[in-house]
C-alpha cells in the first residue's frame, strides 16, 4: 500500500507540474515547437496580403486619385518608421513574456487592416499606417525560430522561413489577379480574411510556446532591459569602427531606393506603364523566382570565383543598371529586362552579411548585424516616403481610372501635367535610386576584404536573460541576407 501511495502522490505531482507549466506558457500547441510551425505562420500572413496586391493598387487610385503616389509613400512611410520604433521592444517584451502571445499579436494587428479594404478604404490606408508598431512578425520569427534550433543549424532554418516567404508572394499575387478578373475584389478580400483568421486559429491552437521556462523571468512583472528597446541603440554604435561605419553607409545608400521601390513599384508598372493585373502577377513571380536562384546558385558560384567584396560591388552594379534602367525606361519589354537584372541586384546583401560573419568576433555578431538591420529599418520608413516625394516633385500623377485595361493605348506614361523633362524621365525616383546606389558603391571600394571588426565588447552588454542573445542574433542574422526581392511592402 505504501508503494502504492508513493506513486500515487509522484502521478499528482507530476500532472500540477504539467499545469503549471501550460498556464505560464499560456496554453498549448501541437507537439514540440519547430521551425515548421514557424513556417506555416509566415507563409500564411504573407499569402494573405500577396492576394490583395491587385486589388489595393485599384482602391489606392480610387481613395486618393490627385496625389496617388505620394499618399502611397507616406502611408508605406508611416508604416516603416513605427515598424522601426516598436521592433526592439516587442523583442525585447516577448523575451520576458514569450513568443507565442507576441506572434498572435503582431499578426492578428498586421493583418487587421485586410477587410477595410471594402468597407472603408480610408480606415484601411490609416490601420494600415497605424499597424506599422506591430508589423515586426519576422522579428519575432526569427527569435522563436533561435529558441528552438542550434547554432549552426540557425541558418539552414533562417534560409527555409526566407524561402517560405519568396514561395507565398511568388504565387498569392498571381492567384489574387486570377480571382479578381473572374469573380472581383470583394470575393479576393473575403478570401484574404479568412487566410488571415485561419493564421490566428493556427496559432492559439497549434503553435506550441518556444521560450523555455526557464529562460523566462519568475513573474510576469519583472522589468524588461530598456537599452534593448531602444531603436537608436544599435545605430549610436557606427562609428566606432571603420569598417563598421563604410558599411552601413553602403547599405544605407542602397537600401534606400530599393525600400521606396517596394513601396510604388507595381502601382507604377500598372498605372504608368501600362501593365495589365495579370502582367503585374506574372512580373512578381518571374523576378521572384529569378531572385531566389540568384542568392542561391549564382551567390554561391560568385563568392567562391570573385571573392566576397567583389560579389557586393557586383550587385552594387546591377543594383544601378536595373533602377537606371527603370527611371529610363518607357516600354513593357524595358520593365521586364531590368527585372531580371534587378534579380542578380538581389545577391548585394547576402554578401554583405556573409563579409559581417567573417571578419565580426562571436561575440560582437549580433551587435553588428543589429546595426545593419537598424539602419534597413530605418529605411523602410524613409525610402517610401522619398520615393512618393520625388513622384509628386516632378508631377508624375494618374490622370485615368485605370490605363492599364486598355493595352492598346500603347505604353505611354501617365502624367497628370507632363514635362519635357518628365517624358524624358518617366520614373525619376529610380534614376534618383541609381545615383544613390552609385555612392554606396563607391563607398564600398574602401570596404577591407579582410579586417577584424574591432567594436569594444563593452558596448555590448549581454543580459542575464539569455533569450535576450537570441533576439539578437536573430533579428540581423544572415538570414535577412535571404529575403527574396520582392517584398510585400503592405504588410
Amino acid at each position: 500500500m505504501t508503494g502504492e501511495k508513493k506513486k500515487k502522490k509522484r502521478l499528482n505531482r507530476s500532472i500540477l507540474l504539467a499545469k503549471k507549466i501550460i498556464i505560464k506558457d499560456g496554453g498549448t500547441g501541437i507537439g514540440e515547437p519547430s521551425v515548421y510551425h514557424a513556417v506555416v505562420v509566415i507563409f500564411l500572413e504573407f499569402f494573405a496580403w500577396g492576394l490583395l496586391t491587385t486589388p489595393m493598387l485599384t482602391v489606392l487610385h480610387q481613395t486618393f486619385p490627385q496625389h496617388t503616389f505620394l499618399m502611397n509613400g507616406l502611408i508605406h512611410g508611416v508604416k516603416g518608421l513605427l515598424s522601426f520604433l516598436s521592433a526592439p521592444l516587442i523583442g525585447a517584451l516577448s523575451d520576458v513574456w514569450g513568443r507565442k502571445s507576441f506572434l498572435l499579436l503582431t499578426v492578428f494587428f498586421t493583418c487587421a487592416p485586410i477587410p477595410l479594404m471594402k468597407i472603408s478604404p480610408w480606415w484601411y490606408f490609416a490601420v494600415i499606417s497605424m499597424s506599422g508598431v506591430f508589423a515586426v512578425t519576422f522579428s519575432v520569427i526569427f527569435a522563436y525560430v533561435a529558441d528552438i534550433t542550434q547554432e549552426h543549424e540557425r541558418s539552414t532554418a533562417y534560409g527555409l522561413v526566407s524561402a517560405t516567404f519568396a514561395a507565398s508572394l511568388v504565387t498569392s499575387p498571381a492567384i489574387g489577379a486570377y480571382l479578381s478578373e473572374a469573380y472581383g475584389d470583394t470575393l479576393v478580400v473575403i478570401l484574404a480574411t479568412a487566410i488571415a483568421l485561419l493564421d490566428i486559429c493556427f496559432i492559439l491552437v497549434a503553435v506550441p510556446e518556444s521560450l523555455p521556462e526557464k529562460m523566462r523571468p519568475a513573474s510576469w512583472g519583472a522589468p524588461i532591459s530598456w537599452e534593448q528597446a531602444d531603436p537608436f541603440a544599435s545605430l549610436r554604435k557606427v562609428g566606432q569602427d571603420s569598417t563598421v561605419l563604410l558599411i552601413c553607409i553602403t547599405v544605407f545608400l542602397s537600401y534606400l531606393p530599393e525600400a521606396g521601390q517596394y513601396s510604388s513599384f507595381f502601382l507604377y508598372l500598372r498605372q504608368v506603364i501600362g501593365f495589365t493585373s495579370e502582367t503585374v502577377a506574372a512580373f512578381i513571380a518571374v523576378v521572384g523566382i529569378l531572385s531566389i536562384l540568384a542568392q542561391t546558385v549564382v551567390l554561391g558560384i560568385l563568392m567562391r570565383s570573385i571573392g566576397n567584396k567583389n560579389t557586393i560591388l557586383l550587385g552594387l552594379g546591377f543594383q544601378i543598371l536595373q533602377l537606371a534602367w527603370y527611371g529610363f525606361g518607357s516600354q513593357p519589354w524595358m520593365m521586364w529586362a531590368a527585372g531580371a537584372v534587378a534579380a542578380m541586384s538581389s545577391i548585394t546583401f547576402p554578401a554583405i552579411s556573409a563579409i559581417v560573419s567573417r571578419n565580426a568576433d562571436p561575440d560582437q555578431q549580433g551587435v553588428v548585424q543589429g546595426m545593419i538591420t537598424g539602419i534597413r529599418g530605418l529605411c523602410n520608413g524613409l525610402g517610401p516616403a522619398l520615393y512618393g516625394f520625388v513622384f509628386y516633385l516632378f508631377h508624375v500623377e494618374l490622370s485615368e481610372m485605370d490605363p492599364a485595361e486598355n493595352p492598346e493605348k500603347g505604353a505611354k506614361p501617365n502624367m497628370a501635367n507632363p514635362t519635357d523633362e518628365s517624358a524624358i524621365i518617366p520614373g525619376p525616383p529610380f534614376l534618383f535610386g541609381a545615383c544613390s546606389v552609385l555612392l554606396s558603391l563607391l563607398v564600398a571600394l574602401f570596404i577591407p576584404e579582410h579586417n577584424g571588426l574591432n567594436l569594444r565588447p563593452s558596448s555590448y552588454k549581454k543580459h542575464n536573460n539569455g533569450a535576450q542573445s537570441h533576439l539578437h542574433s536573430s533579428q540581423g542574422g544572415p538570414c535577412e541576407g535571404k529575403e527574396p526581392l520582392l517584398e510585400d511592402s503592405s504588410v
